[in-house]
């Protein structure tokens, strides 16, 4: 993926419905070939943001540009952009092939083309042979590769998915996620995925947007977004945290509120300023702290066995709460709701959270 090629850009975007403002101040460059998605809330704009790319919808202010055209006004048949929806709109009456071939007849391509093209698109999503049959003989999973070859089919500059595997059950969606990535690497075409479950996020995209209450909150690599957070939402949105809140207490220290034990902390804020540090839960453990590492008292709260891994969900002597996740090994003791322990972390490990309204 290059990070200096945009095809589609987006620029002082803002929609409203009467009273109701869906998007503001939405500026987003989406890079050619990248896997990008937008993540976030019901509510969050994703789907007003995408009908505005597609066409379906006119923005209130703002502009869209694919690969330097505006597209304000360009009706969406004319956008060169595919869309895969969340229920598949797949015409019922007509074959898997004739659902393929619709829109490239509509465009006036030779019959030869077509059936080629039609052709390459069943290799393409694995459904050679499956050419003759009608969505209702189709499995949900089939159905949605089917959508995704339809929607290809006219060789779109961006191709735009509306949560296309909410239908799904979760093994089927985890084995859809892989064959997404693969499609997406053959074809090196530009897709713009539309979630609200954020674990979808991580494992499909190069980059995430962000969403929240209609503005972009960041911008970067799932890897990125979850290791260094910066926001208070970005933190707490995308997988699991534990959220404090501390006030600065001369270099490299502070004070937990309600706690009377200051912990090492590398920041650079005034003394008795506020501010929120996040530790994520695998990188936290229970215990007495060794030298140089930091430590609140906490209570056992409860324990979730999840396999792998098993939660403990703690309560902070600053009343506060907290999670950390222990891999699961035979010689575990068992911790019992009311287990008097410690929340224990590195220095290193605790990420500094951005203030402000829109964090």
């Amino acid at each position: 993926m290059t990070t200096t090629d945009p095809v589609l850009q987006i620029r002082n975007m803002k929609k409203t419905y009467g009273a109701v403002t869906a998007l503001r101040d939405f500026d987003l460059d989406i890079e050619r070939g990248e896997f990008l998605t937008l993540l976030g809330p019901s509510g969050s704009g994703k789907s007003t943001l995408l009908m505005l790319i597609a066409g379906f919808e006119q923005p209130t202010e703002g502009e869209i540009r694919l690969d330097g055209q505006d597209l304000i006004g360009v009706p969406a048949y004319k956008r060169r952009i595919g869309v895969v929806f969340q229920n598949y709109a797949l015409f019922p009456h007509l074959t898997v092939t004739e659902n393929i071939a619709f829109a490239l007849r509509n465009l006036r391509w030779a019959a030869g083309e077509v059936t080629a093209r039609v052709a390459e698109l069943l290799r393409l999503v694995k459904m050679e042979g499956f050419g003759e049959r009608l969505p209702e003989e189709l499995s949900g999973g089939q159905q949605q590769r089917v959508a995704m070859a339809r929607a290809l089919a006219f060789k779109p500059k961006v191709l735009l998915l509306d949560e296309p595997l909410g239908a799904l059950d979760r093994k089927l969606r985890e084995h859809m996620h892989v064959e997404l990535r693969n499609i997406h690497r053959q074809l090196e075409t530009t897709l713009v995925y539309v979630t609200h479950d954020q674990e979808e996020a991580m494992v499909m995209s190069d980059r995430i947007a962000v969403m929240n209450e209609g503005r972009l909150v960041r911008l970067d690599t799932p890897r990125e977004l979850y290791e260094n957070p910066e926001a208070h939402f970005v933190a707490s949105f995308i997988g699991e945290a534990t959220i404090m809140r501390l006030t600065a207490a001369g270099p490299g220290a502070a004070r937990p509120d309600g706690g009377d034990r200051h912990v090492a902390v590398d920041h650079e804020r005034a003394d008795g300023t506020p501010f929120h540090l996040a530790v994520r839960p695998e990188k936290a453990r229970l215990g007495a702290p060794a030298a140089g590492e930091n430590a609140i008292p906490a209570t056992v709260e409860e324990t979730l066995y999840a396999g792998d891994v098993t939660k403990v969900i703690l309560r902070l002597s600053t009343g506060e709460p907290a999670i950390v996740k222990l891999a699961n090994r035979e010689d575990d003791p068992a911790l019992a709701p009311g287990t008097r322990t410690a929340f224990v972390w590195r220095p290193e490990d605790g990420r500094l959270l951005r203030e402000g309204p829109n964090s």
